[in-house]
């Protein structure tokens, strides 16, 4: 997975200033926009079902500018955030919830013990690639460990190459990204070995959970 879009002008910028607009931009001018503004407020009424459903130590992988894991913090839990952009981890950390600058398929502590794992913000579509990316998470998961899947809200099933984009012409460099729908994510869990849990939306979004048995 290349890292270097995520470390660009443009998503480094918006996280420093808390605000887009900043969308995934594919070369045939396609744009999906990034809540920029939400993923660095405080959680809201659809982020508490999630947090609400948290069990034991939780990975949150993608992390961002930190707000799942800083909630979690803040109760006492055992929290954990990665993301790839260097801002993010420092935003994450003056908030004050721990978190490392490192890809979910690089070495990571607690390998095969984390209790919860996060994919919020349609991070299932990190690497492009939705089975791998499972495949990778349960290795890092705890036996009867849970992850908890923010999907597409449509029934999508699709990898695109994408740039990180400020709408004003700053471009990161290109790198696949996935788009996965509900029934999308079942099917690749049925194959990589998860069980599905539950679904449920809240405030116009829609999360799944799956459980390694």
């Amino acid at each position: 997975m290349s890292v270097a879009a995520w470390r660009a002008d443009p998503y480094r910028d918006a996280l420093l200033t808390g605000q887009g607009p900043l969308f995934l931009r594919r070369d045939d001018g396609w744009l999906l926009p990034l809540e920029v503004e939400r993923w660095c407020a405080v959680p809201d009424s659809a982020d508490a079902t999630v947090l609400a459903r948290c069990r034991g130590t939780v990975l949150d992988v993608g992390c961002g500018p930190g707000r799942l894991v800083a909630a979690l913090a803040s109760r006492g839990r055992v929290a954990l955030g990665l993301d790839v952009s260097h801002e993010a981890v420092a935003h994450t950390e003056r908030r004050g919830g721990a978190a490392l600058c490192r890809s979910v398929f690089d070495p990571l502590p607690g390998g095969g013990r984390w209790e919860t794992v996060l994919l919020m913000d349609g991070n299932i579509g990190i690497g492009g690639d939705p089975a791998a990316l499972l495949t990778r998470i349960a290795e890092l998961t705890a036996p009867r460990g849970a992850l908890i899947v923010e999907v597409a809200e449509l029934d999508l099933d699709e990898c695109v190459e994408v740039r990180v984009d400020d709408g004003r012409g700053a471009t990161g460099a290109a790198f696949p990204w996935a788009r996965t729908g509900a029934g999308a994510l079942l099917r690749y869990a049925g194959a990589t070995g998860w069980l599905a849990d539950e679904t449920w939306r809240a405030e116009d979004r829609e999360f799944v959970r799956l459980s390694r048995g």
